[in-house]
């Protein structure tokens, strides 16, 4: 849970809280991301402490971010948006594959019990712990290895999980990801390739059966590793 949450005072400027302001009004809140709870946690959790230090200055921009290794910040909206979608509650374990900055991590964090959060490269896990360490975020657990076919963990953070968000594309869901949701557990997925991606929600029912609702398209950059279907017809 965070422990510590930055104060406004004389160091947070009233530029820095407009620019904040103006990303949630023009640019999350029309994207449909309408619920209270996540637009107020957009404010407690501080987007511009999980940025690159060569782009502070873009921390609320309409933008994917970059960040080491080559990968990138989601942009703010699809951020809220995602947040919103999964509805996390205060009794549940969430996966999330890609942790990047860990500011995903940090939101989930805040409503859920606890987070495994999985990430490929060990460059941006040591960026993202410190990130998550210098918040107070202690209910996050970042682990390193390659998750784009799920990941079963073990102990107080293995499957099944309550909610699952992938974040990076991938070009189709592995099974495996529908095995590692709880029935009632939902996965937020973006599923297709470029330019025609999905994202996705994906609940399981019972222990057989789950429904999928399509929310949104969008583009991002495929998870390491992700299987891609074969193109070749017969």
């Amino acid at each position: 849970m965070i422990k510590y949450v930055f104060p406004f005072n004389h160091e947070t400027t009233m530029k820095t809280e407009q620019a904040r302001f103006n990303m949630i009004e023009q640019q999350i809140r029309p994207w449909d991301v309408l619920d209270q709870d996540v637009l107020e946690l957009l404010t407690v959790v501080r987007r511009e402490e999980f940025v690159p230090a060569a782009y502070k200055s873009l921390a609320f921009a309409d933008t994917e971010i970059p960040l080491p290794c080559g990968e990138y910040m989601f942009t703010p909206k699809l951020e809220a948006r995602i947040l919103q979608e999964v509805a996390v509650k205060k009794h549940e374990n969430v996966l999330e594959i890609g942790t990047g900055s860990g500011y995903m991590a940090a939101l989930l964090a805040y409503k859920a019990r606890h987070v495994t959060t999985v990430e490929i490269e060990p460059a941006l896990k040591t960026f993202a712990r410190q990130n998550l360490s210098d918040y107070g975020v202690d209910n996050v657990n970042i682990v390193t290895g390659d998750g784009s076919q799920g990941w079963t963990g073990s102990g107080h953070d293995g499957a099944p999980y309550d909610v699952i968000v992938i974040s990076g594309g991938l070009p189709v869901l592995p099974d495996a990801f529908l095995q590692q949701i709880k029935v009632g557990g939902r996965i937020l997925a973006i599923v297709g390739e470029a330019p025609a991606m999905t994202a996705e929600l994906i609940t399981r029912m019972s222990d057989l059966t789950y429904s999928t609702v399509k929310l949104f398209e969008t583009v991002v950059k495929p998870l390491r590793n992700a299987v891609t279907p074969s193109h070749f017809k017969f």
